[in-house]
C-alpha cells in the first residue's frame, strides 16, 4: 500500500492511515486518504492491471486496505451499458449507463464496502455499524456476514424499501428502526459507535469512500482509457459524486489519463439541500428536517459529504439540477422499456437529471455521457407497483383476442 494518512480537507490535520477516526478531531473536517504518488508508476500500474480481471480489488495500489485480507463478495467489474435507444430519443451522440445494480447486494455500495470492512478486520473491529436508507445496511450486512462480524443497523421507521430492509435481516444484521429520519439514524449510530466501540461504515468513514472511487478507474478502462465530457449521478448523502471525482483526479495525477469529466449532480425537489446550496452560490449547506422523494436511497435531508462534493462540483466545472418525482419514475419506465435496465428509482434520478440538463442547454447533446445508475431496481418494487400499469385480467377464452388488441398485431 502506498497510503501516507488521513488528511483534514478542512484544517490539514494529518492522522496515521490506521487511526480509527472519522472526522477530524480539532475541527470536525471530513477526513481524506492520502497517497504517495510519487511511488507509482503509470505504466507499471497499467501493466500489472492489465493481468486482473475488472474489480474493485484489480486497482489495490490506490487503495487503503491489505489485499491479501480482503473481505470481498466479487464487486465492481459492472456493466457499462452502451444506450443507443436511449440517446436516440434524447438526441444525444454518445450515451452510457454504468449500471452498479449488477454488484453482488444489487448497489454501489459494495465497492465501498469490501475496502470498508477489510479495514475493520485489519483493525480488529469487533463489530460493525450504520445508519441507512437501505443499500448501506444490505450491503454492510453481507459483507460483515462474510467477515464473521456481528453487524448493527439503525433505519427509520417506515422511510426504508422492503427490497433492501429484507437484505439486512437476512444476512443477520441486528436492524434498528426509530422513529424519525435517515439523519437522527445516523446521529445515534454515531454515538453508539464512539460510547460501545462499534466500526463505524457510513460514508463520513474516509476508507469506505476510497472503494467507491474505483468506479473511475473502470469507466476510464472500458471506454478504452478515455475520459467521458460528464458523469451524471444521483446525490444522497454525497460520499460517491465525491469519491468518483477523486478517482478521476488520481488518474490524471498519475499520467494516465490527461482530462477529468465535469461532475454533474442530481437530487430529487424534496430531498435538495445539496443542489439548492450548489445553485444558490451558498457557502454552506443548510439541512432538510423533513426530507421526502419515492426515490428513498437519496431521502438525505442532511448530506455529511456536503462538502467534498461542493468540491467536487466546482473543480470539475460541473453543476446540479432538481428533479420531480415524476420526472424520476418516467425516466425508471425509460430505462426499463428502451434499454433492458431496470434500476430503482434514486438511480434513475441521473437519467432524469440528463433529460433536464439537455433541455436546458447545460449538457450538449454531443457530448460522451456516464449515467451511473446506483442500484437495481429489485430494491424497491413496490415503486412500479404504484406507479406503473396494472396487469391485464382476462378469461382464458379471450386471451388471443386481447393479445393482439395489446400488442398492435391483430
Amino acid at each position: 500500500m502506498f497510503v501516507e494518512s488521513l488528511k483534514c480537507i478542512e484544517c490539514g490535520r494529518e492522522y496515521a492511515p490506521n487511526a480509527i477516526v472519522y472526522t477530524c478531531e480539532a475541527c470536525g473536517g471530513l477526513l481524506d486518504v492520502t497517497y504517495d504518488y510519487s511511488r507509482l508508476e503509470a505504466s507499471k500500474l497499467l501493466e500489472i492491471w492489465s493481468r486482473r480481471p475488472l474489480s474493485v480489488w484489480k486497482y489495490q495500489e490506490l487503495l487503503p486496505a491489505d489485499s491479501s485480507r480482503k473481505v470481498s463478495l466479487g464487486e465492481g467489474g459492472t456493466g457499462l451499458h452502451r444506450c443507443s435507444r436511449l440517446a436516440s430519443k434524447l438526441g444525444v451522440k454518445e450515451l452510457y449507463v454504468k449500471n452498479e445494480g449488477e454488484n453482488p447486494t444489487g448497489s454501489f455500495k459494495d465497492r465501498g464496502m469490501t475496502i470498508g470492512v477489510t479495514k475493520a478486520v485489519e483493525l480488529g473491529a469487533k463489530a460493525t455499524a450504520c445508519a441507512s436508507t437501505g443499500n448501506t445496511s444490505a450491503s454492510l450486512a453481507a459483507y460483515s456476514a462474510k467477515a464473521g462480524l456481528p453487524c448493527l443497523v439503525i433505519v427509520p421507521s417506515g422511510k426504508i424499501a422492503r427490497g433492501k430492509l429484507v437484505q439486512a435481516v437476512a444476512h443477520g444484521a441486528k436492524v434498528l428502526a426509530i422513529k424519525g429520519s435517515f439523519d437522527d439514524a445516523l446521529k445515534e449510530v454515531r454515538k453508539l459507535c464512539e460510547k460501545r466501540g462499534l466500526y463505524l461504515l457510513n460514508s463520513v468513514n474516509p476508507f469506505r469512500l476510497e472503494g467507491q472511487k474505483t468506479l473511475a478507474y473502470e469507466v476510464c478502462e472500458q471506454l478504452g482509457r478515455r475520459v467521458p465530457d460528464r458523469i451524471v449521478l444521483p446525490v444522497g448523502n454525497a460520499g460517491n459524486i465525491s469519491a468518483i471525482w477523486k478517482g478521476f483526479k488520481e488518474l490524471r495525477e498519475l499520467g494516465i489519463t490527461r482530462e477529468t469529466p465535469k461532475m454533474m449532480g442530481v437530487q430529487a425537489e424534496g430531498a435538495a439541500p445539496f443542489a439548492h446550496m450548489i445553485l444558490q452560490n451558498l457557502d454552506k449547506l443548510t439541512p432538510l428536517d423533513k426530507p421526502e422523494t419515492v426515490a428513498s436511497a437519496i431521502r438525505i435531508g442532511a448530506p455529511v459529504n456536503w462538502s467534498k462534493a461542493k468540491a467536487a462540483v466546482v473543480e470539475s466545472k460541473g453543476g446540479v439540477t432538481v428533479v420531480s418525482d415524476e420526472e424520476i419514475v418516467d425516466a425508471q419506465r425509460e430505462l426499463a422499456r428502451l434499454e433492458g435496465l431496470f434500476v430503482e428509482p434514486a438511480s434513475a434520478a441521473s437519467i432524469a437529471g440528463l433529460v433536464k440538463m439537455l433541455e436546458q442547454g447545460v449538457i450538449s447533446r454531443d457530448e460522451t455521457i456516464v449515467c451511473v445508475a446506483t442500484g437495481h431496481g429489485l430494491k424497491d418494487p413496490d415503486i412500479v407497483v404504484r406507479f406503473y400499469e396494472e396487469p391485464f385480467e382476462v378469461e382464458s377464452s379471450r386471451v388471443e383476442e386481447v393479445v393482439g388488441r395489446v400488442l398492435g398485431c391483430g
